[in-house]
């Protein structure tokens, strides 16, 4: 207990992590993370010169630039900047508080909330990773950090739910709209019967009109990712990618890395561009887990075993993350992330399968 209290307590990391979520808030959770993704492609580089390792575990991992702290510091703020209007110029389909690629610029209040949550993130981060508990540390900080804006800030946890069931995407299909937010926050008046003052009647095609201008009823996290088949092909390829590229490395992040830092083609408005770290960092690590001897049920494979590993977790962590979504995230006001979910899951899974002894190794995984 005393380590942990002690690594909660070092000031010059509290005041990193500070930076990190205002960081985050200001240039937006997004380009943020897409940051986060060049560090780590800059530090498993340096690792595989002869590098220690540094870059990518004290920058990019590290109290400023941690995905727990500069991205769900940057969501955060977002969430809150969409509460108090701030966000009203810019133009979606989806609540402002998922508007993740917006950068929020210098607004005081907004940079603190960013710095607040950063700061919230890191300690949730270091006393998942001093009490190695297993999965990954960042990963769950991301998830429980966006949980923890929507309680603090007023949002509901899951949102009305507007199709048949949680699952049901069909009125995105639709095209369908909503009039008002959850929590009554107006997007549109439904109300065609009343007679403003001093004016005339709102007519049904008035009200038809302003509700077609309405959020989507239901609101996938990816509009070009969510069907359960596209989900589980690209699970399976971007799965071959990310054990590859840990096989022939040996480094388990660099993978993310590079699904990471190509998000920015998405956050420059190119349509259709796939996310992929939630599939190639458990896909790598699976890999390299089973890779290893021992005595366990699968270990010791070649190439072609870990490869066949790496598929298998690549389209389990697509479609949980997909499976997230569908809960937490197309119903709701604000972004929960679905990647960083579908990573708690499959390193988890990782760690599951080292302690049944079906694997001989959990990798980089925290365990007991």
């Amino acid at each position: 207990m005393s380590a942990l209290i002690d690594a909660l307590s070092s000031l010059p990391e509290i005041l990193a992590s500070l930076g990190g979520g205002a960081f985050g808030a200001a240039f937006g959770p997004l380009p943020a993370f897409v940051f986060t993704g060049f560090m780590v492609i800059a530090g498993e580089a340096s690792v595989l010169a002869g590098g220690d390792g540094f870059i990518t575990s004290q920058v990019a991992f590290g109290p400023a630039f941690s995905p727990a702290v500069s991205f769900a510091g940057g969501v955060a703020a977002t969430a809150y900047a969409a509460k108090k209007g701030y966000m009203e110029g810019f133009e979606s389909d989806y609540h402002q508080a998922k508007n993740i690629a917006q950068a929020l610029g210098t607004k005081p209040d907004v940079l603190v909330v960013g710095a607040v949550f950063g700061l919230i993130g890191w300690w949730m981060q270091v006393a998942f990773d001093t009490l190695a508990l297993p999965y990954d540390p960042i990963a769950m900080g991301v998830v429980l950090s966006a949980i923890f804006h929507r309680l603090i800030l007023g949002y509901s946890i899951i949102g009305k739910v507007r199709g048949s069931n949680v699952l049901d995407m069909s009125p995105f299909e639709r095209e369908e709209r909503r009039t008002s937010a959850d929590g009554g926050e107006k997007m549109v008046d439904p109300v065609a019967s009343e007679t403003p003052e001093g004016g005339d009647a709102i007519t049904s095609e008035q009200e038809a009109g302003a509700a077609a201008t309405g959020r989507l009823a239901v609101e996938p996290w990816l509009p070009h990712q969510y069907e359960w088949g596209h989900v589980a092909t690209l699970g399976a390829f971007a799965g071959i990618l990310g054990g590859w590229i840990a096989i022939a490395t040996g480094s388990p992040f660099l993978a993310f890395g590079i699904s990471a830092a190509s998000l920015l083609f998405l956050n420059l408005g190119i349509e259709k561009v796939p996310v992929t770290h939630h599939i190639t960092l458990p896909a790598g690590t699976a890999a390299l887990a089973v890779m290893a001897g021992g005595d366990a049920v699968i270990a010791g494979v070649g190439q072609s075993g870990a490869l066949l590993v790496a598929i298998v977790f690549g389209v389990i962590c697509a479609l949980f993350g997909e499976l997230f979504q569908r809960v937490f995230y197309a119903h709701g006001d604000t972004h929960v992330d679905p990647p960083a979910a579908a990573i708690v899951f499959g390193t988890f899974l990782v760690a599951l399968m080292y302690f049944a002894g079906i694997f001989p190794d959990a990798s980089w995984v925290p365990t007991l």
